[in-house]
């Protein structure tokens, strides 16, 4: 499971096996989100994470979004 980056506690990454749409999870102390990153950067599932780590974790992936994208595409093209 490659990491992307890990910030406020939480790890960013892809499975090894992903599909589209392109999308990110993350996990928090055993707690898990998933964020999709096209058409635009929004939750899919959250289990578990407060509001304001899901917050966090969306803040997150607008900034790095490019970042993620360009990752996903060496990894999964």
């Amino acid at each position: 499971m490659p990491t992307l980056l890990i910030t406020f506690g939480m790890r960013f990454f892809f499975y090894l096996d992903e599909h589209q749409p392109i999308h990110v999870h993350i996990d928090c102390n055993g707690k898990k989100a998933k964020i999709a990153l096209e058409p635009s950067v929004s939750l899919v599932y959250n289990h578990g994470l407060k509001e304001q780590e899901i917050k966090k974790a969306i803040d997150t992936c607008v900034i790095y979004r490019d970042d993620f994208i360009a990752e996903w595409h060496k990894r999964f093209d």
